[in-house]
This record gives structure tokens, sequence and C-alpha cells, in this order.
């Protein structure tokens, strides 16, 4: 795959898209443009989308595997593993704080109560309807439930219903049992590196053939349905969020990157701007994974480690998810005529960073999260129906970071590794 040459087709796919979607907007009533909406640009998309996830849990499980086997030892794995973890966590709680603090300073929501309206709670039960029941009842779950849920009862079951939590921690112990048996297991370890080298060639064909289609199609959909209308609608709430998703991708990514990789960022961003496109496409971390792994190999991040971090990354780590939620709390407050205490702020910070722990890594599921912290400060969750026409869009923006987040972290910990192997040698 040649990186400059797709990272520039996916860009031009991107304008294009947004081009073309914000025309069609305008004459949205038109049946030409309804039915070129659902079955050129709907159509394009969700191929692309389907073809794309159809790799999800084999990478997945194989990358998983794969990393546990590469790292040999169980003891160093616990460290790596509290690492990523540790970075996780305290990203998510600087990203959600970056957006409490920019929506209370600039406040989207001051004066604008009028837009909280019972079309806009209707929309957002029917959208509730139509989102995957176990999605919705795993956002009630208690923590004993949780921790209990990480666990398979079935493997197979759960790569069927694509629990992302319960493939990562069978393919742990997988790993885990390769190492143990040792050189008696060798052809099955080669059979793992087998099969990875050949999902890594379908993922470089489909991305290669039909990555630019896919994203035209996506994004020209996206925009067809919401327009610059809905933007404008809700311009602050929009800016804020973008402006919060920007500082965390720039500011907290590049500073980590730079102090504790000592890494250039600018060098960081563009080796990985090729999954950074896509993410902003696909709209999902899980989809964009095979891509992922791709760039940060290229850039040098040890195989084991980034097969290890980002795909446990894509499923607990979701930054972007946790800004959107932060702005989103403050925002319907402010339009609901309610003022949040410390107290109701710190258990937004709180539940949004537990939350994020198993959120899926697919379009829209953010939304349900939300509800549960919207639950949780006692505000209306019914309220997200207002977000919800430019939804989509930021969606993009924060799959985008949450990517860039799980990177990022491979990135230090194969540093880190690095220094420790060095050490080893010196000694």
């Amino acid at each position: 795959m040649k990186t400059k040459n797709l990272s520039l087709k996916i860009v031009i796919a991107l304008i294009l898209g947004i081009t073309i979607g914000s025309i069609f907007n305008m004459f949205a009533q038109s049946g030409f443009v309804v039915n070129v909406d659902k079955y050129v640009f709907n159509v394009i998309g969700q191929i692309f989308l389907n073809l794309i996830f159809m790799l999800v849990v084999p990478v997945v499980f194989v990358s998983i595997v794969l990393g546990v086997v590469g790292v040999g030892d169980p003891k160093l794995l616990g460290g790596i593993g509290l690492k990523t973890i540790t970075f996780f966590l305290t990203t998510t709680a600087i990203a959600i704080i970056i957006g409490i603090v920019l929506a209370s300073v600039l406040q989207p929501g001051e004066g604008k109560s009028d837009l909280l309206n019972s079309d806009d709670v209707s929309s957002y039960q029917k959208t509730l309807d139509k989102e995957d029941n176990a999605q919705s009842s795993a956002a009630n779950q208690t923590f004993d439930q949780t921790l209990i849920n990480l666990f398979p009862k079935n493997p197979l079951q759960a790569m069927s219903e694509e629990n992302m939590l319960q493939i990562i921690t069978f393919a742990i112990f997988i790993g885990i049992g390769l190492i143990m048996v040792g050189s008696k297991a060798q052809a099955v370890h080669r059979l793992f590196e087998q099969t990875n080298e050949v999902l890594m060639y379908i993922v470089t064909m489909i991305m290669s053939v039909f990555a630019p289609i896919g994203t035209f199609g996506l994004v020209a959909h996206a925009f067809t349905g919401a327009g610059f209308g809905a933007i404008q609608q809700l311009g602050m709430y929009f800016f804020i969020v973008l402006l919060a998703l920007f500082i965390h991708f720039f500011v907290v990514y590049g500073s980590a990157v730079k102090f504790i990789a000592k890494t250039s960022p600018l060098r960081f961003f563009k080796g990985f701007l090729p999954a950074i496109t896509l993410g902003f496409s696909a709209s999902s971390s899980t989809a964009t994974l095979p891509v992922s792994l791709k760039c940060t190999k290229n850039m040098g991040v040890r195989p084991e480690v980034a097969s290890f971090v980002q795909p446990l990354g894509a499923t607990i780590n979701m930054d972007g998810t946790a800004i959107m939620q932060g702005v989103a709390t403050i925002f319907i407050a402010q339009i609901s005529g309610v003022d949040l205490s410390l107290m109701q702020i710190i258990t937004v910070v709180v539940i949004a960073v537990v939350a994020s722990i198993g959120t899926a890594g697919v379009p829209g599921v953010g939304l349900i999260m939300l509800a549960m912290v919207l639950n949780a400060v006692g505000l209306n969750p019914a309220a997200i129906g207002i977000i919800l026409g430019i939804d989509r869009l930021l969606d993009m923006t924060r799959t985008s970071v949450n990517i860039t987040g799980d990177a990022a972290c491979a990135l230090i910990i194969s540093k880190s590794e690095d220094k420790k192997l060095a050490a080893k040698r010196d000694n």
C-alpha cells in the first residue's frame, strides 16, 4: 500500500463527499436525491464498512494472541497491560475534563432552551429502539456483572456476537498457553503468524481498492442527511466538541509522543494519517484496527506491543467519546435550565471514564453511554435527540481521536520496552 497516494485519494474522497453531500442536502426532498443517497451513497458506504467489519474479529483475536506470545514473559505482559490501562484511563479523564471546562466557559446551551422540543425527544427514543439491545443493557450493568462478563462461557458465541472484551480475554489465555507449552506448540504459533499475514494482505487489498470509494459514499451519505444546516443550528456545541477534540489530539497526544516517546509529533501524525482518514469515514475504532496496526508497524512500533495495545485500545480507549459526553452533558444541562453542582460534574467525569471501558468501537454507541451519564446526574436522556442530527459528523472526528490515542500509547510503550532491552544489554 502506497501510504501517500492512498492518503491523498481518501482526502480527495472526503472533500468530494462533503461537497456533493452538502449540495444534495439542499434538495433533500427531491426523489432523485433520495434515491441516489439511498441506493448509491449508502450502498457504497455500507459495502465498504462490511468489508472492513468482516476482518474485525479475526484481526483482534489473532493480533492479541501474537502480541501475548511476542511479549513472551507473562510478568512482562502484566507490566505492559498495567502501563496501557493507566495511559488510557489518564487520557480519558483529561479528555472529559477538557470538554467540561470548555463547555462551562463558552456555554453552548446558554439562551437556547427552545432547542429542546418533543420532536427531538421522540426522535431520540426511536434511535434507542433501533440500537442493539445488548449494548443498551450493557450500559446498566453493575461493576460485578462487568467483571464477570469479561470471561466468556462460550468463546465462539463471543466471536459471533463481536463481544470484544471477551474475545480479548480468550485470546490472552490462548497466548499464555502457547508461551507455557513452548516448542510443542510451534506449529500452532506458526499458523497464527501465517493467518495474520493473510489478513494483512486482505486489509491492504481492501484499502487500496475500496477505501477511497467507500469513504466518498459514507461521507456523502452523512452530509446529504445532515448538511450544513444542522451544523449551523447547533453551531456552538459543534464548535466546542471539535475544539476539545483538536486540543486533545494535538496538545495531549502530541505532548505525550514528544516528551514521553521522544518522537516527532509531526512524523507520528503523518505516519498515522491513513488510519486517521479511514477512522473519520468509517466512524469505528474496531473497523479501522487492521489499518491502524499496519501504520504503527511502519512507524517502527514493536509488533508484539502494537498487537496487544491497539486491539485493547479499540475496546476501552474512547477519549473522543468522553469529550462528547462531557460537552453534551453541560450543553443539555444548560438548555434544560439545570445548574450542575461540583459533585455532579465529578460524577460525570467518573462515570464517563468507567463507561468508556467496554464501549464497543462502532458508530453511534457513544450515544447509548451518554444516556447512562445523563441519568447519573438527573438529566433527561431523551434530550440527546437534539444532537442526533450532527452526531454522525462529530462521531467521525471522535473516532480519529480514539485510534490516534491507541497508536500513541503503543508507540510510547514500545519505546519504553526498547529502553529496557538496551539497558539489559549494557549490563
